[in-house]
């Protein structure tokens, strides 16, 4: 049994992926597992250390702000198509998955081209261009959100929610124990900022504005920076605050929080879902048609999460958390209804899609 996983760029398309390859593994040990990704992008670095072979591929994104800067698209485009055509003649897959990222698109379009069954997951509420094309040829496309006929044939769509990373699910390390783990106070209040896996330089912005405010009040953090903004929040680096540039061990960092802000990408609403953490959502604003705000809306909407826009973020971000870090009431509602959105067998309601297909 064959099965190439396709797609990246964030850790948002990556660890769904790394995911769904844990739980084929799991069901079928004898299953050979291939991961196409883009080259340069995080994925040909998380995935090995995952413990799979990835192949990258010349392609790269559509610039929508420079025209001027896709010069070269076509011809990245064209290299990726024939490179896709020879790993699948060459690895001869059952079945390909695309998650999403810039190798998904021609990864698939081969696949389909060369006969061979595919399968989507859509990790978010408003599908991409590329998805909602691939979609018309997939045998199945896997979702996280309702009401998703309007970008997908209807008899194609299974709601399976997200997959998450194994060890947020099987993670039972303590409050205290977490907390020690980052060098902090095991019993003062916490605050949680991840930003996505590459950072957000307008929550950074205003973590380092407010971080002796923060302090002030009683509260540590844990902060994940992305590697660009990690040289400037070091020499905030003090009592009660751990910085990271990225943070692998996720159990441990919501096992220590009362509290998160976090952008609003897929993987990160699944998540806080699953670990059902008060949190306060700053999407970006200029994610493929706006599709953070559409996922925090779908949560703040059910009072699962506040929303503060990002242009919002350096005026209100410090006050929300301080007026919510005293609000223990208000904090139990945001963790009961985010947990409703929590779907922990996702990873094995899409493989089981996946070996229908085989």
């Amino acid at each position: 049994m064959k099965v190439i996983i396709s797609g990246g760029g964030t850790g948002g398309h990556i660890y769904p992926a790394v995911a769904i390859a844990n739980e084929l593994k799991r069901q079928k040990p004898e299953v050979d597992i291939l991961f196409v990704g883009a080259l340069g992008k995080m994925e040909m670095e998380k995935v090995p250390r995952e413990g799979y072979e990835i192949v990258g591929l010349p392609i790269a994104g559509f610039n929508r702000s420079n025209l001027l800067a896709n010069v070269g698209f076509p011809f990245k485009l064209i290299k990726s198509l024939w490179k896709s055509y020879s790993i699948i003649k060459n690895f001869k897959p059952d079945v390909a998955v695309g998650v999403g990222g810039f190798a998904s698109g021609p990864t698939l379009k081969m696949s389909n081209y060369l006969g061979v069954k595919t399968l989507i997951q859509e990790q978010n509420s408003y599908a991409g261009v590329t998805n909602k094309i691939l979609a018309q040829k997939a045998q199945k496309v896997c979702v996280a959100y309702p009401n998703m006929e309007n970008f997908f044939p209807k008899e194609k769509i299974v709601f399976t929610g997200n997959p998450v990373r194994n060890d947020l699910l099987l993670s039972g390390v303590s409050k205290e124990a977490s907390r020690s783990h980052f060098g902090l106070d095991s019993h003062k209040p916490t605050l949680l900022v991840i930003g996505g896996s590459l950072g957000a330089l307008s929550i950074n912005k205003a973590m380092s504005q407010g971080l002796n405010t923060l302090r002030g009040a009683g509260i540590q953090v844990i902060w994940q920076t992305g590697k660009s903004y990690f040289p400037e929040a070091q020499a905030l680096q003090q009592e009660g605050v751990f910085i990271s540039d990225f943070i692998y061990e996720m159990d441990k960092a919501y096992a220590a929080a009362d509290l998160v802000v976090s952008r609003a990408g897929a993987l990160a609403v699944s998540e806080l879902a699953l670990v059902g953490k008060a949190t306060i959502l700053v999407p970006f604003p200029f994610a493929a048609e706006d599709h953070q705000t559409k996922n925090a809306k779908s949560l703040s909407d059910q009072n699962a999460a506040i929303l503060i826009p990002d242009n919002k973020v350096s005026d209100q971000l410090i006050s929300e958390v301080l007026t919510l870090a005293k609000d223990q009431t208000k904090i139990a509602a945001l963790e009961t209804a985010i947990k409703t959105f929590a779907r922990p067998k996702a990873a094995e309601d899409i493989v089981h899609e996946i070996l229908k297909l085989i």
